[in-house]
């Protein structure tokens, strides 16, 4: 799960698509702030990672469970959890949990960067693709002014009740991955261990300790 694009216009063009950015920039604030408002959310999720060069079409679903720094992540075979300190990867066939420090992650690519931060250093603008026109959904494409170890961050809002639609990464490889948000449930009753791995559930799995 791991792993923005502005098109130059004519000069007299300049003032008003700076105005757009701007509003791009303020629309993309409060989608994130409603986001982190809630105490934790839940979603389901279709994901797909495509690479043309590379011939790969993949395609997933799965749900995201997010509370502040943690978050963990249930894909067909593969679950992911952070506790904020500490992340595990579990690869379900394999019967073996990868555990790894979270400080030594790719930390921009984390869902709780993702989905409830927006960095002032990404410059916003409006993807004027023609199947967002006249409508409530807008596409805004996110651009960073430093490396952040991808290329580009796209997301699909509603602007009428600012919800995510979905968001695409794109890597520095030519791959994109992109997740649909199907339906999303804030401030619910997790339990206790949604965010820790919890060995006594799985005896029988190897872990293997990264840090």
């Amino acid at each position: 799960m791991k792993k923005l694009v502005i098109v130059l216009a004519l000069l007299s063009a300049i003032p008003m698509f700076g105005q757009s950015n701007k509003e791009a920039e303020k629309l993309v604030k409060e989608v994130i702030n409603k986001l982190s408002s809630y105490d934790n959310f839940m979603a389901d999720l279709s994901y797909t990672m495509i690479n043309n060069e590379m011939n790969i079409n993949e395609k997933k679903i799965g749900k995201i469970f997010v509370s502040g720094d943690k978050y963990r992540v249930e894909m067909d075979g593969q679950i992911i959890i952070s506790d904020g300190e500490s992340i595990w990867t579990y690869l379900v066939d394999s019967e073996e949990v990868m555990m790894s420090n979270a400080a030594d992650s790719e930390d921009d690519l984390s869902p709780t960067k993702i989905l409830t931060t927006y960095d002032d250093n990404y410059k916003s603008s409006f993807d004027n693709d023609k199947k967002y026109k006249n409508s409530n959904i807008k596409k805004i494409d996110l651009k960073a002014n430093e490396d952040k170890g991808f290329q580009q961050l796209s997301l699909v809002i509603n602007d009428k009740d600012l919800s995510l639609e979905s968001f695409s990464i794109y890597d520095m490889n030519g791959s994109v991955f992109t997740y649909h948000i199907i339906d999303l449930k804030p401030n619910l009753e997790l339990p206790a261990d949604t965010f820790t791995f919890d060995r006594s559930k799985y005896p029988d799995v190897e872990l293997i300790d990264m840090r």
